[in-house]
């Protein structure tokens, strides 16, 4: 997944390499530079943080994810593709799971990486054949994101190689997720209806108020 011929691949990967080493917390950039064997210079030129670096991980992670996400068949309801998506990222992340338990000790509240982790919801809602813009997909990637942030703190703990305790999470949160936007949903298109409904009394009452004659202006002496 990190390609390690390149620069940033490599600064991704020895961070990730000493955050399963030591805590998250003590690992500085000077360390991630020497580890990844570049300079601070080089370091600097593609990340300002170590929450840059994270941030990057989520692309490089969302990048594996897209790639294996098979075709949607018709047939298949929008909660099991995303089940699919959500334990596909963590197939993608198992081999790195030391190391974000330790980075999730001390989560960084880093813009860089907040905004990738918002992007990165969208980009699993369209892996699942949903659409995440408009003010309903925006509705339903916040969703995911705490339903992925949920399962992805019950994933670190699952030691079991079925991650059993993980699917059964994942899919009791989506479950309720699921019933929470279909009751949305509702509330919407009655709320749309009675709009409509409002409107169109309006414009009849419009319609069929008397319609008065302007005031004729007197004539001129």
């Amino acid at each position: 997944m990190l390609d390690l011929a390149t620069t940033k691949g490599r600064i991704v990967s020895a961070a990730l390499r000493l955050a399963g080493e030591r805590p998250w917390a003590d690992v500085t950039l000077a360390d991630i530079a020497v580890a990844a064997e570049v300079s601070l210079v080089d370091l600097r030129r593609d990340f300002g943080s170590k929450g840059e670096i994270l941030a990057a991980l989520v692309r490089a992670v969302d990048d594996e994810v897209l790639a294996r996400a098979p075709r949607q068949s018709s047939d298949q309801s929008a909660r099991d593709a995303l089940f699919e998506v959500v334990m596909r990222r963590f197939d993608v992340l198992a081999p790195y799971k030391p190391a974000l338990k330790s980075i999730t000790e001390t989560w960084p509240a880093d813009p860089a990486l907040l905004r990738a982790l918002a992007a990165s919801q969208a980009w699993m809602l369209r892996a699942a054949g949903i659409r995440p813009e408009g003010v309903d997909g925006q509705l339903r990637a916040g969703g995911l994101g705490a339903i992925y942030s949920a399962t992805f703190r019950t994933w670190l703990e699952d030691d079991d190689p079925g991650l059993a305790r993980t699917m059964a999470a994942l899919d009791r949160r989506l479950r309720r997720g699921e019933r929470t936007l279909n009751t949305l949903d509702e509330i919407r298109s009655r709320v749309c209806g009675l709009a409509s409904v409002f409107t169109s009394a309006r414009k009849r009452a419009s319609d069929t108020e008397p319609k008065t004659a302007p005031d004729t202006p007197p004539a001129s002496a």
